[in-house]
């Protein structure tokens, strides 16, 4: 269950998050991008040409690929909309403020995180449940 919010990150820490949040989408949008173009190309690489031992192979191998690369696309476009969700909390002013206890995440764990809804602490709490 949520408490009051007792603090805020300034203006200052909001739009310091904001930058690296938008350079992450910027970064991640580039990735995902990359995945659907190797998905899309990967079908393009014929095998008419080589032993049937090695096509069988090759077919094999390419099915894992693309089945890698789809669920590498899906973590990429949750990632965003995670990313963008974290801009939205940065809107309302809500950004930083652990759902669970109300309490402020940690600069840190926001810069290696930047789409944490969690504090460290209820994280924990949150697993040995």
């Amino acid at each position: 269950m949520a408490k009051s919010i007792s603090k805020r990150y300034s203006q200052k820490d909001l739009d310091y998050f904001k930058k690296i949040i938008l350079e992450k989408i910027i970064s991640a949008e580039k990735d995902l991008t990359l995945l659907k173009e190797s998905f899309d190309n990967s079908s393009s690489n014929g095998t008419n040409d080589t032993y049937s031992t090695f096509k069988a192979f090759e077919e094999g191998s390419e099915t894992l690929s693309k089945e890698s690369n789809t669920i590498l696309a899906s973590r990429q476009e949750k990632f965003i909309r995670d990313l963008n969700y974290a801009l939205i909390r940065i809107e309302n002013k809500t950004y930083g403020v652990c759902r669970q206890t109300g309490k402020l995440i940690s600069k840190k764990r926001l810069e290696l995180v930047p789409h944490a809804t969690l504090s460290i602490d209820a994280k924990k709490n949150q697993r040995k449940r």
